[in-house]
């Protein structure tokens, strides 16, 4: 994990104004910091030599201006850190949300989405509140320090130059521990909060087949992980906080026994030698703090970094819907076919999930593509639409396949997506400007076997297995009709289905097909796969040994 994530500091006004107005900060506290080991120093220095105690009022004066100065510039950073934290959350909020709005996704769910929005970016309150500014101090005030440590005892400053560059080595070498960690409890908080979300939102289904004490141990089981992957992250906490504390304790020593040994022999002055024991702590505390507020900021950074791919994601959006739209459609690849893959591929972890296919679909063509389960049917189509990674090239109506290409197809996933509402507004939704009567045709032409008025409630509750797939698929159907789409793409549509339901399925999408749309199905029915004209078998990716 980076220290400091260029992108958050590029796009976030707020994030800039931190960092400037904390760099004057440290510059106060830097002055602070040197003018209280002066005057200690110079204070010790004259009791010592009996000086009367009235002649002394500047350097107790000098004392009491840096302490509260110092106490000043602390209450600063913590006020502008949460007020910076604050605006910033608020600015990556509303460019995720605007991101999701462009049709960018929300990979891994709303419930991965809900836990980035809450919890997630919440926890950059830690990193500006508490990291940044110590990061900041660190850049700023630790080399001023430097300096004047070296120039009130150049063996001292000398000391400080040979081991300090050693605890950045050690913060690194735990930073990459900490990413690995952290980023595993960051993925366990995200399914905890998916499985929970899921539990909820099904709750009635559950409760009315008696299964909801079933999900009890689902939920123990993601806590379980989550706790474990959060006592990992502890465990590195507390070893990396040792090794800072070890490594600056031994340093501040090798200074303070070279000061002793110097003061005894006479070679050093009282008033220099003091200075520079009261300083050198002071050189170490910000990097120390530094590497005891990164652990707490490193939750919001991973929440952070994906809010920031996300929001790139909804700009390639735009980026790719302009160029859609500037682009004549006989300058298009593949403008002749409804759909055209080029050795296209999904990606997992940057490994393709099956083997790149090539396929050119027609208008009035049904193409069935087939594989055993876990060949990787809905990750081809997750990456034609552009939900997941790919490798290849693919265009849908001409334009390049993924989020831009989203409005040219309509499609029903394998979990049938419903709101709450009736089955009219789940199977009018996004073409609610459609005639009534083609609503009632899709309704028929799907063998919905519910009125349009029936009741719908989240996530589809109070509806079958079968009738939410349908009702989903006649979603698809009615889009497109609706718009005039030239594609529209199925996955495992008919799962849920029994014999009758399937054969009235593969009739409809045979007579759409006929009236010059084509249809991609996804499936392993044989009665849906042998009601398309052709069929595309998934093969397994050939994995090269490394």
């Amino acid at each position: 994990m980076k220290p400091l994530d260029p992108r958050l500091i590029r796009r976030s006004g707020a994030a800039r104004g931190f960092l400037v107005a904390g760099g004057a900060v440290a510059l106060v506290q830097a002055a602070a910091v040197i003018g209280f080991a002066y005057g200690l120093a110079r204070l010790v220095t004259d009791l010592v030599a009996g000086v009367p105690l009235a002649e002394l009022g500047w350097a107790m004066l000098l004392l009491v201006g840096c302490v509260l100065v110092r106490a000043l510039a602390a209450w600063v950073w913590e006020w502008s850190g949460a007020a910076g934290a604050v605006r910033v959350k608020t600015e990556l909020r509303r460019a995720v949300l605007e991101s999701v709005d462009r049709g960018a996704g929300a990979p891994g769910g709303t419930g991965r989405l809900a836990t980035l929005l809450g919890p997630g970016l919440d926890a950059l309150d830690d990193y500006f509140g508490r990291y940044l500014p110590q990061l900041v101090l660190t850049v700023v005030a630790m080399p001023i320090l430097l300096v004047a440590v070296w120039l009130a005892d150049p063996l001292s400053g000398l000391i400080l130059v040979i081991v300090l560059p050693l605890l950045p080595i050690f913060m690194a070498l735990i930073g990459l521990a900490t990413k690995q960690v952290q980023q595993r409890q960051w993925e366990g908080l995200q399914q905890l909060s998916t499985a929970f979300l899921e539990i909820v939102g099904g709750l009635s289904t559950l409760v009315v087949f008696n299964r909801a004490e079933r999900q009890l141990g689902r939920i123990r089981r993601a806590t379980d992980a989550y706790r474990g992957k959060t006592m990992r992250v502890l465990r590195v906490t507390f070893l990396s906080g040792f090794v800072l504390e070890f490594g600056a304790s031994l340093s501040i020593a090798l200074v303070a026994v070279s000061i002793g040994l110097r003061l005894v022999s006479g070679e050093m002055g009282l008033l220099a030698g003091l200075f520079v024991l009261v300083l050198a702590p002071e050189v170490f505390l910000p990097l120390r703090n530094v590497g005891a507020a990164f652990h707490a900021s490193t939750e919001g950074l991973e929440a952070s970094g994906e809010a920031l791919d996300r929001i790139e994601a909804g700009e390639r959006v735009d980026a790719s819907a302009t160029r859609a739209a500037t682009t004549p459609p006989s300058a298009r690849s593949g403008a002749a076919a409804a759909l055209r893959l080029e050795r296209f591929a999904a990606l997992r972890d940057g490994r393709a999930v099956a083997a790149p296919v090539d396929l050119e679909l027609a208008p009035g063509e049904v193409v069935a593509l087939v594989g055993p389960s876990g060949a990787g049917k809905s990750s081809l189509i997750a990456a034609l639409l552009g939900f997941a990674e790919a490798d290849g090239e693919a265009w849908v109506d001409g334009v390049t396949a993924g989020p831009a290409a989203r409005p040219r197809v309509a499609w029903a996933s394998q979990q049938p997506l419903l709101r709450a509402g009736t089955v009219a507004s789940n199977v009018r939704l996004g073409s609610e400007h459609a005639p009534e009567a083609l609503l009632e045709e899709a309704l028929a032409e799907l063998a919905v076997g519910l009125e349009a008025g029936h009741p719908v409630g989240p996530e589809g509750a109070g509806l079958s297995g079968g009738q939410q797939q349908r009702v989903a698929v006649a979603r698809a159907w009615h889009r497109a009709r609706a718009e005039g789409l030239r594609l529209l793409v199925l996955d495992e549509p008919s799962s849920a289905l029994d014999a009758g339901h399937e054969a009235r399925l593969a009739a409809a999408v045979r007579r759409l097909a006929d009236g010059g749309t084509a249809v991609l199905v996804a499936s392993h029915r044989p009665a849906l796969v042998a009601a398309a004209d052709r069929t595309v078998e998934l093969r397994e990716a050939v994995r090269v040994a490394k």
